[in-house]
C-alpha cells in the first residue's frame, strides 16, 4: 500500500507544481505523485510525464469525460483548478495501492518529513489545517482584519492542504466534496461561497474521524506569520515555533505576497531566505515557451476572451447547455446575444421578485 499526493493546476502554474513535486520526491521518494491538469498545453510546449517529478497525470477529460467542456466553461481558472479536487481525490482513492492521500496546492513546498501526519491518518480519516491556530492580540486591529476576519470570509481551514485515509469515512468525505465542488465551486462571497474552502467548514459537523492539526510547522503562510517564527537549527533544519517546518505555502508569488510577508514576518530573516530560495526554484522550473497567463479554456475557439459574467450566465441557464454542449466552439456572435438576453431575463426576474415582496409588505 502506498501514500499518494496530488496537486491541481493549469500550465501557467506548472513551474510552481514542479517545485512542489521535486520537494515531495526529495522528502518522501516513495510517495506516488499526481499532476491534475485542467488545461491543454500551448502549441509551443509539450508536457512529457517521464521528464517530470510526477508519477501520474490526470486531465480534466479523464475526470469529466463528455461533460468536460460544458462543466469548465462555467468556471474561471481558479474555480476550475479547485473544482476538480474532490473528483480527483475520489479517483485516486479508488486506486488499488492507495492507503492515504494528500493534496497540496501547487505553490507549496515540503521541507521536512510528514511522518507525524501520516501517523495521524492511522487513527483519523480526514486531517485539516486551520488558517490560524493562535488568536491575534486585541490591539492589533490590522492583523485581526487581515487574518481572523479574512478566515471568516474565506473559510476556517486552508484547503491548500488536506489529508485523507482510504477508509469508509474518508471515501464518504471525498464523494461529498466531489458533489459539492462539481456544482458549487464558485467564487461567490455574496452567497457565502469561496471555491472549495468554505464547504470544509462543515466537515467537522458532517463527518466522524476528523482531526484538526494545530502543528505550527504545517501550512505556514502570510496569513499566520504574525504568530509563527521561522528559525534554522544547528543542523540547518527549518523550524517554526520550535516544531520542524513540514511545508510552507508560498501564496501570491509577486508583489502581493511580498507585501503581506513583509507586513507579518517583519525582521524574521529566515522567512525571506525561504522566499528567496522559492523564487529561484520557480524561475529555474519555468518553461519559457508557456505564456505567463496561459489557460486554454480562457477563450472561445476564435480567441475571444470569455468574461466571468458570461461563464456565470452559462452555468445558471440550462437551455444554454442544451443549445451549446461545447460552448467554446460556438460562434462568439451567436452565443453572446443569447447570453445578453439571459442576463436581462435574470435581472427582470429579480425585479419582479422584489416587486412582489414589496406588494406583500404593503398588504401586510
Amino acid at each position: 500500500m502506498a501514500v499518494h499526493a496530488f496537486t491541481s493546476f493549469s500550465f501557467s502554474y506548472l513551474n510552481r507544481a514542479r517545485v512542489l513535486a521535486a520537494s515531495i520526491k526529495r522528502i518522501h521518494p516513495d510517495w506516488v505523485t499526481w499532476a491534475v491538469i485542467s488545461d491543454h498545453a500551448p502549441p509551443s510546449f509539450r508536457f512529457e510525464l517521464e521528464q517530470e517529478a510526477f508519477d501520474r497525470v490526470l486531465y480534466l477529460e479523464d475526470l469529466f469525460g463528455d461533460q468536460s467542456a460544458s462543466w469548465i466553461f462555467g468556471h474561471d481558472v481558479i474555480e476550475a483548478c479547485t473544482g476538480v479536487k474532490g473528483r480527483a481525490l475520489t479517483y485516486i482513492l479508488e486506486q488499488g495501492d492507495c492507503e492515504k492521500v494528500f493534496f497540496f496546492d501547487p505553490d507549496t513546498a515540503l521541507f521536512n518529513p510528514m511522518d507525524d501526519v501520516l501517523d495521524t491518518l492511522d487513527t483519523y480519516s480526514i486531517v485539516l489545517t486551520p488558517h490560524q491556530i493562535d488568536p491575534e492580540p486585541p490591539e492589533d486591529v490590522r492583523a485581526i482584519i487581515d487574518n481572523e476576519i479574512c478566515s471568516l470570509h474565506y473559510g476556517s481551514f486552508n484547503l491548500g492542504f488536506v489529508g485523507v485515509s482510504n477508509t469508509d469515512e474518508g471515501r464518504r468525505f471525498a464523494k461529498w466534496w466531489d458533489a459539492r465542488l462539481t456544482d458549487w465551486c464558485h467564487d461567490r462571497l455574496d452567497i457565502g461561497l469561496f471555491v472549495d474552502q468554505k464547504w470544509c467548514n462543515l466537515v467537522p459537523c458532517y463527518f466522524d474521524s476528523v482531526k484538526i492539526l494545530r502543528d505550527p510547522g504545517l501550512n505556514v503562510a502570510s496569513w499566520n506569520l504574525s504568530q509563527r517564527t521561522v528559525t534554522f537549527d544547528e543542523k540547518g533544519m527549518a523550524r517554526v515555533n520550535g516544531s520542524p517546518l513540514k511545508f510552507f505555502h508560498f501564496t501570491k508569488l509577486g508583489p502581493i505576497g511580498d507585501k503581506m510577508t513583509s507586513r507579518y514576518a517583519k525582521d524574521n530573516v529566515e522567512v525571506y531566505e525561504l522566499w528567496h530560495w522559492y523564487k529561484d526554484e520557480v524561475e529555474k522550473s519555468t518553461a519559457p515557451t508557456i505564456p505567463n497567463d496561459w489557460w486554454h479554456f480562457g477563450t472561445f475557439a476564435n480567441g475571444k476572451k470569455i468574461k466571468k459574467h458570461i461563464r456565470r450566465l452559462y452555468r445558471e441557464a440550462p437551455y444554454l447547455h442544451e443549445r451549446y454542449p461545447n460552448p467554446f466552439q460556438a460562434s462568439h456572435w451567436a452565443y453572446l446575444p443569447l447570453a445578453r438576453y439571459e442576463r436581462v431575463r435574470l435581472r427582470w426576474k429579480k425585479v419582479k421578485r422584489s416587486f412582489k415582496q414589496m406588494k406583500r409588505r404593503f398588504r401586510g
